[in-house]
């Protein structure tokens, strides 16, 4: 069986009997054994039967811990990362099932069960060996002795060794400030002074004292830290919650240049379209004027910096001036005559 996000292909039914048929026997780990396509069919089948298994039991209870109340409940809720884990732990039973089933076993689902947490535990440990991490994050005592035998220190210590040996990022950040300000509060009774600022320093005390001991730092700290996926850095947005973009090389007055250009040939070929019909030029010119300069910023002309505060108000404030418009509509009309697509206006 595949897993994805959001889909479950099952494999055969005839297939999920074979494997029941030979753990019946005691024969499935010998079956298993080679990485021929048995195995690739034999695991298919594990797959299918393990993975409600293995969310019911592991995945739901740990979600909930975790305060993941979306991801615990159903399979296709999960997030990226909580789903990453849940793959882990399947594939983790998996290779318990195939590889220590030597006996006889009647009730299949039963013996997964009963070997859950062995199976998903082990394979966790290997996993954070595998990327140079503690596989049973402990405080040395020189380390306990750094930190003064402070309670909520020693506790944020073992929970930064933890962290450092899980493949997850806590969004755009190192650390989970945020969940181990809860804990802060939790565990020293000061939940007024248990913000994230606080934990960020409190962070940096222990990598402090940590570093006392810069082979082991290096180690068990830094290079697990390495080994992580880059964190995901989100878009930057206003107050207003619209994406802030970022500021490219290159000339900003030109990005404005450009931008008004493109609105004036916008407002000519509207004016000759309305021309066209017969309406007065005074009045096309001022509504098109109006509607096309005076209405939201795009998103070229409403980015700082540029060296003009208001890049329109030129254009839109000059329709208050009777002799402006006058010479607006004269010049408009001239560029309507010779044909031009609007480069050439100028208010």
């Amino acid at each position: 069986m595949v897993i994805s996000h959001g889909s479950i292909t099952r494999s055969e039914p005839d297939t999920l009997c074979r494997l029941r048929e030979l753990a019946a026997a005691g024969s499935l780990a010998a079956a298993a054994s080679g990485d021929g396509a048995e195995r690739t069919v034999l695991a298919g089948a594990a797959y299918e039967l393990v993975w409600p298994i293995v969310f019911a039991r592991v995945t739901r209870r740990f979600e909930r811990q975790r305060g993941h109340a979306v991801c615990a409940s159903g399979l296709t809720k999960l997030a990226d990362e909580c789903l990453d884990r849940f793959h882990d732990d399947v594939e983790a039973v998996v290779d318990d099932l195939l590889t220590h089933a030597r006996q006889p076993i009647r009730h299949l689902e039963a013996w997964v069960t009963a070997r859950l947490g062995a199976a998903t535990v082990n394979a966790h440990r290997r996993r954070r060996g595998e990327r140079g991490a503690l596989q049973r994050p402990r405080l040395p005592g020189w380390l306990a002795d750094g930190l003064g035998r402070d309670r909520w220190l020693m506790a944020l210590a073992v929970d930064m060794l933890v962290w450092v040996g899980v493949s997850g990022t806590a969004g755009d950040q190192l650390w989970p400030v945020e969940s181990w300000a809860q804990s802060r509060g939790a565990c020293t009774g000061d939940w007024q002074g248990s913000d994230p600022a606080t934990v960020r320093r409190e962070i940096e005390s222990v990598l402090v004292a940590m570093r006392a001991r810069p082979t082991w730092y290096r180690s068990f700290v830094e290079r697990p830290i390495g080994a992580k996926r880059p964190p995901v850095v989100t878009m930057a947005v206003d107050p207003y919650g619209e994406p802030v973009l970022p500021l490219v090389p290159g000339d900003p007055d030109a990005r404005v240049e450009s931008e008004l250009r493109h609105l004036a040939g916008d407002a000519v070929r509207v004016i000759v379209a309305r021309l066209g019909r017969g309406e007065p030029a005074e009045t096309v010119v001022v509504e098109v004027l109006h509607t096309i300069f005076g209405g939201a910023f795009t998103g070229t002309l409403d980015q700082m910096p540029h060296s003009m505060a208001d890049p329109l108000g030129g254009i839109v404030g000059g329709l208050t001036d009777r002799s402006r418009v006058d010479r607006i509509v004269t010049e408009i009309l001239a560029i309507v005559d010779e044909g031009d697509d609007g480069d050439a206006l100028s208010v």
